[in-house]
């Protein structure tokens, strides 16, 4: 997005960064011309964080997993390195 001169400046000026203005706007509520991302906001936010980050290892630990889907109907799931295509051969 393209920023004025004077944000620019306000940014240099308060140690506010790109990255900082794009969460900002992903998890902010608008207030007619303003976003705004308080510090509830804020909270809820890294709570929700934490638990992605605790599914995220969990995931990791087990090699990662699949989800298959058609469509919009989601069809199975399983680990990474679970599927065994020889077993799967003999059952058809």
């Amino acid at each position: 997005m393209a920023r004025t001169r004077h944000i620019q400046m306000r940014m240099s000026e308060r140690a506010i960064n790109d990255q900082m203005l794009d969460i900002v706007e992903k998890f902010g509520v608008d207030d007619g011309d303003k976003i705004i991302l308080n510090k509830k906001a804020i909270d809820s936010a890294l709570t929700s964080l934490k638990r992605i980050s605790q599914n995220m290892q969990k995931m990791s630990q087990r090699g990662g997993l699949v989800l298959v889907k058609s469509g919009d109907l989601d069809i199975t799931t399983y680990a990474l390195g679970s599927f065994n295509k020889k077993l799967s051969n003999k059952i058809h």
